[in-house]
């Protein structure tokens, strides 16, 4: 049997871009991929704390350095320029990899920069 396990997080970044005419995705900075472990084509959740919406995506490589959060094509409705969301990735594990597996979770500042 495997679960479905919170892998990592970017608690409260901030979206920086919405661009309804994509094909679709979230684009996200590479310095804030990289400390949460997410990889480009990466299926992640992303919980909007601004209006309670919650979409399945896909993760795109941004620019590093820019603090990007781009909501592309259709998931560009769910969210505006400002909105502060949480994107969560899983993986699937055996229950006694689940015991054992620590979760990363990265807390950006204000500009979605890691401290």
């Amino acid at each position: 049997m495997f679960l479905h396990i919170h892998k990592s997080k970017i608690h409260r970044v901030r979206v920086t871009q919405a661009n309804l005419n994509y094909v679709g995705s979230v684009t996200i900075d590479e310095d804030l991929m990289e400390a949460a472990n997410l990889f480009e084509g990466e299926k992640v959740q992303i919980v909007n704390n601004n209006n309670g919406e919650r979409i399945e995506t896909y993760v795109i490589k941004g620019e590093r350095g820019t603090g990007m959060i781009c909501l592309n094509g259709a998931a560009a409705r769910k969210a505006e320029v400002g909105d502060v969301v949480i994107i969560i990735s899983y993986a699937l594990m055996t229950p006694e990899e689940a015991k054992t597996y620590k979760p990363i979770a990265i807390f950006p500042d204000e500009d979605n920069k890691i401290n």
